[in-house]
């Protein structure tokens, strides 16, 4: 059976609000995320070129601008290695954690606002990041549930993957950091304890592999490793 890995790719930098969660944030690239972008093609490139692995034609992306925008730019420098090029398809199920009715609202706006709702407790210190905690509010998730979403959106995408006798597939997908490091966790790929001691690099591939038993392990491609005490919102 042929052997099929999986690309994780986070965005490159982008036009951020500051100290304010970047899930549904809308805005674009900025140059050192499009030159992260063709710094990932790159690497892509490499890989594929070292491990004899075939890239499908399809690239997975999240609905965010900025994510779409890094695959359209690995898209294109990669055409040559696609007799049709490259097509982009979005999802919903690669977006980052989901803060729901607090989307695109600051760090402060938002405990201003659960502390003034007679509702709900305080919020609990390193709420941001701690992987279970969910904001009370209409449409918000738990790092956790993120990562279970994106976990089961690259089961999915990965069993779709069509195989050709011994030839291995590469599948990429462009999402967000923290989202993709929790589906490594769900996928066995990181231990628990791992997901905050590691990031990923804008534009820096991280391979994984699903193995015929449907276990997954780490192939390639450097996680970050966290400085402590640092929270990254994306």
């Amino acid at each position: 059976m042929a052997r099929l890995i999986a690309a994780l790719i986070r965005h490159g930098d982008y036009v951020q609000l500051p100290n304010t969660p970047s899930a549904h944030q809308p805005f674009p690239l900025n140059v050192a995320g499009e030159q992260q972008a063709r710094a990932a093609a790159v690497a892509l490139r490499e890989a594929c070129v070292r491990n004899g692995w075939q890239p499908e034609s399809c690239i997975d992306t999240s609905r965010m601008l900025r994510a779409w925008q890094t695959a359209r730019i690995i898209a294109d420098e990669l055409a040559d290695m696609q007799p049709d090029g490259f097509t982009l398809a979005s999802f919903d199920a690669l977006a980052e954690r989901c803060v729901g009715a607090a989307a695109n609202l600051s760090v402060a706006q938002i405990e201003d606002i659960i502390q003034c709702d007679p509702r709900f407790p305080d919020l609990p210190e390193g709420w941001k990041s701690d992987s279970h905690y969910r904001l009370p509010l209409q449409g918000a998730e738990s790092l956790a549930e993120s990562g279970e979403r994106v976990a089961a959106h690259l089961r999915t995408r990965i069993a779709a993957t069509t195989a050709m006798q011994d030839i291995p597939r590469l599948k990429l997908f462009v999402g967000h950091g923290a989202a993709m490091r929790h589906a490594a966790w769900h996928l066995g790929v990181l231990e628990f304890e791992q997901i905050a001691q590691l990031s990923m690099y804008h534009g820096r591939p991280v391979f994984i592999e699903c193995r015929p038993d449907d276990s997954w392990c780490h192939v390639g491609g450097d996680w970050k490793v966290r400085a402590q005490d640092t929270v990254e919102l994306d």
